[in-house]
């Protein structure tokens, strides 16, 4: 199953030449019960060349009504919900089995969770949650398609990032550090899977404004964090969430912008390594780039956070112009 390429030079660059007359592109997405996930899946299965054959996937099939509801007429023709839970090897394997052939041709890791708050108050129980989803499911999904796409000398594996994979962020180091080995374990894998014609495409959205996102604030609003002193939890609640909600609500994208990234990417002839898809966000992490030994990047973060809220608060309302609102589209 699905559709032709071969690796070609051009300018001095790898590329692909993808013949969109063969059978359709089988596409596996992990964690497609809401969000980006959701929105990619019924995007691609809405292609109106018909290239894509998505297998939309999701760990609780009993949360599969919103994005069966989205996919309409797609369903059961360009699109089939199965289930997959990423942390699971024999899930893994019983999902791979469903798919015709075992073939997969594009492999989009999405699946995820977040952790957020004082570090005192976390579980080291919690904290091995997030890296056996973020890190460990994504590693568990390529270990099973990469015999098959290395045997085809074919394959484009796309993961779900973040620019926390790119920047710390306060009261978010065990989420930021589960993409910071996700970035270093793909960008190392890259190098060796284009001798296999196989691409690796790094996204890295910012803020992602869904309904999970606004309940994980408010919940963590109000929890108690065992364990941490008086003065970090007045730090959290009082100055890291209120910046955290105006982060979201002036520079927060919505799951539907990103999926259309995602789309760009996965028919790129040139499927870069990383891609951020929010330019609002790109002066973030633009502090960090311009200072190779952090500590511009950390003390900026940190004077803005606990010195000056204010001027912080201003500047993300700055940044949600409309002269920051031009997307991100692979080049």
């Amino acid at each position: 199953t699905g559709g032709g390429s071969q690796l070609l030079a051009s300018g001095g660059h790898l590329s692909r030449e993808i013949n969109m007359a063969d059978a359709p592109r089988t596409v596996l997405i992990s964690g497609c019960s809401s969000g980006i996930g959701l929105e990619l899946a019924v995007q691609l299965a809405h292609d109106p060349r018909q290239r894509y054959q998505v297998v939309a996937t999701m760990r609780d099939l009993g949360k599969k009504g919103t994005l069966e509801a989205a996919a309409g007429e797609a369903l059961g023709q360009t699109l089939t919900v199965a289930q997959l839970d990423v942390c699971s090897d024999e899930s893994v394997a019983q999902c791979l089995s469903c798919i015709q052939g075992g073939e997969v041709d594009v492999l989009v890791n999405n699946a995820g969770v977040g952790l957020v708050g004082p570090l005192e108050g976390l579980s080291l129980a919690a904290m091995q949650n997030v890296f056996d989803t973020n890190f460990f499911g994504a590693v568990r999904l390529v270990k099973a398609v990469l015999p098959g796409m290395k045997r085809r000398r074919q394959g484009h594996i796309v993961v779900v990032s973040s620019v926390m994979g790119l920047q710390g962020v306060v009261f978010n180091e065990v989420y930021a550090a589960s993409k910071f080995a996700v970035e270093g374990f793909f960008e190392s894998l890259a190098v060796q899977l284009l001798q296999f014609n196989i691409f690796i495409s790094l996204v890295e959205p910012g803020p992602v404004v869904t309904e999970f996102e606004g309940k994980l604030l408010e919940q963590v609003s109000t929890a108690e964090f065992p364990g941490t002193d008086p003065d970090t939890l007045s730090y959290f609640r009082d100055l890291y969430l209120p910046a955290s909600r105006e982060l979201f609500h002036n520079v927060g994208q919505s799951p539907q912008d990103v999926a259309k990234v995602i789309v760009k990417i996965i028919s790129s002839a040139r499927p870069p390594l990383r891609r951020q898809t929010n330019t609002r966000y790109t002066p973030l992490t633009a502090l960090k780039a311009m200072d190779p030994s952090g500590s511009l990047y950390v003390r900026t973060s940190h004077r803005l956070l606990f010195r000056w809220p204010r001027l912080l608060n201003l500047g993300l309302r700055c940044l949600a112009c409309s002269c920051f609102r031009t997307p991100v589209w692979p080049r």
